[in-house]
């Protein structure tokens, strides 16, 4: 049995970008990343990688803000107000 050639192999993935600390730092990250990719002075290489960063900080937050959603609505027995109502 023959080992697999080193073309064989599968390429390395690049490395995952850390996870914010937190969904204010997701959102400063993200509008960085939204004003340098409207410059539209990235090379496309780095506009791509930016793209998935912002789809990854997007979710990120997304995420937050149904887990905030979810504790509120538990806070609040399940029921649901907007601000002023009584």
């Amino acid at each position: 049995m023959s080992k697999p050639s080193a073309s064989a192999k599968a390429a390395p993935q690049p490395a995952q970008n850390p996870e914010p600390a937190s969904y204010e730092q997701a959102v400063e990250e993200l509008e960085r990343l939204v004003q340098s990719m409207e410059a539209g002075q990235l090379p496309l290489d780095q506009l791509l990688a930016s793209y998935q960063r912002g789809a990854e900080l997007l979710k990120f937050c997304r995420s937050r803000l149904q887990a905030v959603e979810q504790q509120v609505q538990v806070v609040e027995g399940g029921d649901m107000r907007t601000w002023g109502e009584e």
